[in-house]
C-alpha cells in the first residue's frame, strides 16, 4: 500500500548524486576520448583513443601507472599489519572506556590531510624525531627518509590507517563471546584464538578495508607532493598536474578512468580472493584451520610481543604527528618543515589571530562546512528512512550507489566536475564545492542517521498516534528529539569532514574562493611559514573538543556502527 514512500525518501539523495557525482563521472569518461585538449570546446565530440594509446606508448606514464599501483597495494599491506592489532584492541576494550579509546581513530581521521603530512615531515626529516632520538643511543643519522616511496606509503598509512580499523572493527566487535569461550574451552590459548576464530571472522572487514584503502591510496596527491619532494610521482599528481595546470583535460581524465579501472579490478579481485575463504557466506562447508602443534609454543611466544609492537605503532603513526605539530606552533624556526625545536614562541599564534594571514580562507571554509553540511543532512535524514523504515526492491543496489562516492578516486570527480564548471559559467564556484562536499559527506551522514533511525523507539510514536497526534506533530514532536543525538553527531562529523577536505577541494577553488586547507596545501608545497603549524593545532583542539561534546551526547564507538 505504502510502497511507494521507500523510493520517494531515497529520490532527493539519488538524484543529487546523479548530478553531482555521476555526471561528473560521465564527463570524464567522454573527455578520455577526446583527441586533442581544447579547454573551451564542446564536451561531446568523435570518440578517439588518443590519449589511452599516448598513456601506453610513453614509458614515464606507464611507470608512474605501476608505481602508483605498487603504492597502493604496499599501503593496503601496510594498514592491515597496522591496522588489526588496532582494531583487536578497541574491540576488547571495556565498554566504559571503548568510546575514549575510539577517539584515537576519530581525531586523526578528521583532522585534514595536509596537517597530518607536515607532522609526518617533522617525523622523516633530517633533524626530525626519529633522529633525535637515534642519536642519544648512537645511531647514525638516517638522512634520506624523506622524499622516497617509503615515506610516502608511510604518510598515506597514516591517513588511510582509520579506514581499515573501522572496517575491521565493525566485525572483530559484532564476534560473538560464545565464539571464544568455546575456543577457550578446546585449549585455544588468545594467540591460537586470534589465528582459527577472529581473522576469519574478520575477513569481510578485511575485504571492505583494503578495497577503500586501494581506491583511495592509488588516487591520492596532497600527501605524496609534501613527502614525495616531486622525486616520487603518483597517477593524481599527474591528474592534478595535466587538469590545473597544462589544461589537459582528456589526458587527466584518461589516467582517471585508467586508475579507476585499475581499483575496480583490484577490488573485484580482491573480492573474488577473499570471497573463496569464506565459502559459509554461501552455505558451503569450510575446511577447519589446523595449526601443527609443535608451532603452537613459537606463537603464543612471540604473538604477543609482535602484537603489542604493531599496535605501539599504530597508535604512534595515527597520534605523533599530530603531537609534533601543536610543538612545532610554538617553535622558534623560520621554516615550517625545519625539524628540531629551538626556543619556545607565541608569534606563529600572534600572525594568525592578530595579522588575518588566513582569515579570509579560514571564513570561506566555515561558510562552506556549513552549507555542505545542512545539506547533505536534509538529504541523508529522508535516506535513512527510506533504509531504516521503508524497504524497497533495489534498496540495496541503490545504498551501493550512495557509498559509492567514498570509494572511487575523488580525483576523477574534481576533473569532471571543473569541466562542468567551466560550460555552465552561471553556477557559481562556491555551488560547485558545495556539491563535491556533500558528496563526500553524504556516505557517512546516511550511515550515522540510519543508526539513529533504527534506534528509535516505535512505541512512542504509537502511543502519540493514539493520542491523536497528527504524522507531522508526531514527526516534530516525537521523532526529532529522538533523532537529535544522531543529527548533533552527523552535522559535527559533516562539519569537520568538509572542512578538511583537500583532494577534490583543490581543483575547483578560485583567487577569491580558497579554502583554509587548500591555502595551506598550495603554500606548504614551496614555502610555509610555522603559522601554518598554529592554526592547525588550533584545527585539532577543535576537532577535540567538537568530539568531546559530541560523546556526550553519542557513543563514540556507535557513531560508525552499521
Amino acid at each position: 500500500m505504502n510502497r511507494w514512500i521507500g523510493p520517494a525518501l531515497a529520490a532527493p539523495v539519488t538524484l543529487w548524486l546523479l548530478l553531482s557525482f555521476a555526471a561528473p563521472m560521465f564527463v570524464v569518461l567522454v573527455l578520455s576520448l577526446h583527441e586533442y585538449p581544447d579547454p573551451f570546446g564542446p564536451i561531446f565530440i568523435p570518440p578517439s583513443l588518443t590519449q589511452y594509446t599516448d598513456i601506453v606508448s610513453d614509458g614515464f606514464y606507464y611507470g608512474v601507472v605501476s608505481e602508483t599501483v605498487l603504492l597502493g597495494l604496499g599501503v593496503t599491506v601496510l594498514t592491515a599489519l597496522l591496522g588489526y592489532p588496532l582494531a583487536h584492541w578497541l574491540a576488547r576494550m571495556p565498554v566504559k572506556y571503548r568510546a575514549v579509546a575510539f577517539s584515537v581513530i576519530l581525531i586523526p581521521l578528521l583532522t585534514n590531510v595536509v596537517v597530518r603530512s607536515l607532522g609526518i615531515i617533522l617525523l622523516l626529516a633530517p633533524e626530525g624525531l626519529i633522529n633525535s632520538v637515534t642519536a642519544l643511543v648512537g645511531v647514525p643519522a638516517a638522512r634520506n627518509m624523506l622524499f622516497t616511496h617509503g615515506a610516502v606509503a608511510v604518510a598515506l598509512a597514516q591517513v588511510f590507517l582509520p579506514f581499515m580499523v573501522l572496517a575491521l572493527y565493525d566485525n572483530l566487535q559484532n564476534t560473538s563471546p560464545r565464539v571464544h569461550e568455546a575456543a577457550e574451552s578446546l585449549g585455544a590459548s588468545p594467540a591460537v584464538r586470534f589465528l582459527t576464530v577472529d581473522l576469519p571472522l574478520s575477513l569481510p572487514g578485511l575485504r571492505s578495508g583494503a578495497v577503500i584503502v586501494f581506491l583511495m591510496a592509488s588516487t591520492a596527491y596532497v600527501s605524496a607532493t609534501l613527502l614525495g619532494g616531486k622525486k616520487v610521482w603518483t597517477t593524481g599528481m599527474l591528474v592534478l598536474q595535466e587538469a590545473i595546470k597544462n589544461l589537459n583535460a582528456p589526458l587527466a581524465s584518461a589516467l582517471a578512468i585508467i586508475m579507476t579501472v585499475t581499483g575496480l579490478i583490484f577490488a573485484a579481485l580482491c573480492t573474488l580472493a577473499l570471497n573463496r575463504m569464506m565459502p559459509w557466506l554461501k552455505s558451503r562447508p569450510s575446511q577447519p584451520i589446523s595449526i601443527p602443534r609443535w608451532i603452537v609454543p613459537v606463537i603464543d611466544i612471540l604473538s604477543p610481543i609482535v602484537s603489542k609492537l604493531l599496535l605501539a605503532a599504530a597508535l604512534l603513526l595515527l597520534l605523533l604527528p599530530l603531537v609534533l605539530v601543536c610543538i612545532q606552533s610554538v617553535n622558534d624556526v623560520p621554516q615550517a618543515t625545519a625539524a628540531g625545536f629551538r626556543g619556545f614562541t607565541l608569534k606563529w599564534y600572534q600572525q594568525v589571530f592578530f595579522a588575518g594571514t588566513y582569515a579570509d580562507a579560514f571564513w570561506v571554509s566555515v561558510q562552506l562546512a556549513l552549507t555542505s553540511m545542512l545539506v547533505a543532512i536534509v538529504l541523508a535524514l529522508p535516506a535513512a528512512f527510506a533504509l531504516g523504515r521503508f524497504p524497497f526492491k533495489g534498496r540495496s543496489a541503490l545504498l551501493a550507489f550512495w557509498l559509492l562516492p567514498m570509494s572511487l578516486p575523488h580525483v576523477a570527480i574534481g576533473v569532471g566536475m571543473l569541466r562542468l564548471l567551466q560550460l555552465y559559467l552561471v553556477i557559481p564556484p562556491f555551488l560547485g564545492l558545495v556539491a563535491i562536499h556533500v558528496i563526500v559527506i553524504l556516505p557517512f551522514a546516511i550511515t550515522l542517521l540510519t543508526t539513529s533511525v533504527m534506534a528509535l523507539d516505535r512505541a512512542q510514536e504509537e502511543a502519540a498516534a493514539s493520542l491523536g497526534a497528527s504524522p507531522v506533530t508526531r514527526f516534530f514532536v516525537v521523532i526529532m528529539p529522538g533523532l537529535a543525538p544522531g543529527l548533533f553527531a552527523a552535522g559535527i562529523i559533516g562539519f569537520l569532514l568538509s572542512f578538511g577536505e583537500v583532494t577534490v577541494t583543490s581543483f575547483l577553488t578560485t583567487a577569491r574562493l580558497t579554502t583554509l586547507p587548500v591555502r595551506i596545501y598550495a603554500e606548504s608545497t614551496f614555502s610555509l611559514e610555522p603559522t601554518a603549524h598554529a592554526i592547525s593545532a588550533v584545527l585539532i583542539l577543535f576537532t577535540v573538543i567538537a568530539l568531546t561534546v559530541v560523546g556526550k551526547v553519542v557513543r563514540l564507538d556507535r557513531l560508525y556502527a552499521r
